[in-house]
């Protein structure tokens, strides 16, 4: 039997809850989801919760005392790097996950971020500062974000309020990182990846990590790896019975998707497209359709729709006719949501309706899938077919603005106006965005067909907003 995870003490509870520590990770990934490298892509997205679901599967215990609702997201950056908001939400950027060369290196970098999560690392860093903290630590992640594209506004950022000493504190302590590292072995082993994925990624980052200069955001710098761990961490794969771990075609058609997403300009798509060619020369099965894969996606952020339809629908007959691989059909988003985002763009909404539909069957949860499939029906001109879809769908995911502002689209189809700006008040409330959202709902308020039950919701959304509102405009004054 695994030995259980440790339970901390009253005195991390004490300043900052978990409650907390969840609303102020929401506060930050607000300002996060605005930004313009966060990776707003099914697909991924999809892949990273569901690799993070079947960690958290094998080692519930994990989740902490505070049962975190984990959500892994990634960010476009090619630096090698990775990182965890209070409350569960953890980030990769699109360098570290092109640099694993297994998904049990991925997982091992995944399990280690779990575990500075469920051990409460960084509640237990930040809870001294009380609840004002909430904005300067939200500034504070604003500018590591702004650091990849301007290090003078970053540091004009950072230099702000309490920001130097957030600064100090988010940097993980020795003992801290020994601990998140004991955790994600236990995760990692226990879900059943190849636990010498963990020391191998780990050196490799460490020998990556020469190439970077001072300025660079990389893994070590806010994970320093000592010799000690790394001993460590080899006296305990040691321990362990070797077990293979064979990765799945999802994890090389996500690295596929990553490598475009990261750099969509003209030449970086250029370069992603040598990159591939020369990928099918040389790999073997999985890296070859991947590859393949990814010169579909590549033609079609280049809007050369015909030929990505084309290498597409070729890759597709050589999956269904490989018994190793054709499982991954139905397995995957990766293959339904380029398809349909081809169709869409080529006009073809009624092939990309059944497109969707059907990977709705096999994919339930697919949150990037029901996203196209409004997109597609209101494209159709079938906008009361999307209302009806999306009302259902805001009753079930109430945090997910981009359904609000489909819902929006759909009712300005409809002509149903002051229903129209309701949904848009709610997308921008879901983004933090309260002076936008209560504006939308005065907008709501004057249209002349507003019905009575709009008035009412309107009324209620209105109150508990404004107290939202001046309950943050109370924590600014007291910042400054």
């Amino acid at each position: 039997m695994a030995q259980n995870l440790p339970t901390l003490g009253d005195t991390a509870r004490e300043d900052l809850s978990p409650l907390m520590e969840r609303k102020l990770g929401e506060q930050i990934m607000q300002n996060v989801r605005r930004d313009p490298d966060y990776v707003d892509d099914g697909p991924v997205s999809e892949y990273l919760n569901k690799l993070g679901g079947n960690l958290l599967e094998k080692r519930p215990d994990a989740r902490g005392e505070a049962a975190y609702d984990f959500q892994f997201f990634a960010v476009r950056d090619p630096v090698l790097n990775a990182f965890a908001f209070p409350g569960g939400f953890i980030g990769f950027h699109t360098g570290l996950l092109l640099a694993a060369q297994s998904e049990s290196e991925l997982a091992s970098v995944m399990g280690h971020e779990i575990g500075h999560v469920s051990q409460r690392h960084i509640a237990r860093m930040i809870g001294s500062q009380k609840q004002d903290v909430l904005i300067p630590l939200a500034a504070l992640v604003l500018a590591v974000l702004a650091a990849r594209s301007s290090p003078d506004a970053a540091m004009a950022l950072v230099m702000g309020g309490q920001g130097l000493t957030l600064q100090r504190q988010i940097n993980f302590t020795r003992e801290s990182e020994r601990e998140a590292d004991r955790v994600g072995f236990q995760i990692l082993r226990d879900a059943g990846y190849d636990t010498a994925g963990m020391v191998t990624f780990f050196g490799r980052l460490q020998y990556a990590s020469r190439n970077y200069t001072d300025s660079g955001l990389s893994f070590l710098r806010s994970h320093p790896l000592t010799s000690e761990r790394m001993a460590d961490i080899q006296g305990r794969i040691q321990e362990q019975r070797y077990k293979q771990h064979i990765d799945g075609l999802d994890f090389y058609l996500m690295q596929a998707r990553v490598r475009v997403l990261q750099d969509s300009t003209t030449q970086g798509l250029m370069d992603a497209k040598i990159f591939f060619e020369t990928q099918i020369k040389t790999a073997q099965e999985e890296g070859v359709l991947s590859a393949e894969y990814g010169l579909a996606f590549v033609a079609y952020k280049q809007h050369d729709f015909d030929q990505a339809l084309k290498l597409l629908n070729q890759l597709i007959k050589k999956v269904q006719q490989s018994s190793a691989q054709k499982k991954w059909l139905t397995q995957t988003s990766a293959f339904a949501s380029l398809a349909i985002d081809i169709n869409i763009a080529n006009k073809q909404t009624d092939a990309a309706i059944t497109l969707a539909e059907t990977a709705l069957q096999d994919l339930p949860l697919a949150r990037g899938i029901v996203v196209q499939y409004a997109e597609a029906l209101i494209t159709a001109n079938r906008s009361e077919d999307a209302g009806i879809f999306l009302r259902d769908q805001v009753s079930l995911y109430r945090h997910e603005a981009a359904l609000q502002n489909l819902l929006a689209k759909s009712y300005e189809a409809q002509g149903k106006t002051a229903l129209q700006h309701i949904a848009l008040a709610e997308a921008y409330a879901i983004d933090g965005a309260l002076p936008a959202a209560l504006q939308q709902l005065e907008i709501a308020r004057r249209d002349p067909d507003v019905q009575f039950y709009d008035l009412s919701v309107i009324d209620a959304r209105e109150r508990e907003w404004q107290e939202q509102h001046r309950e943050e405009l109370l924590s600014e004054k007291k910042k400054k």
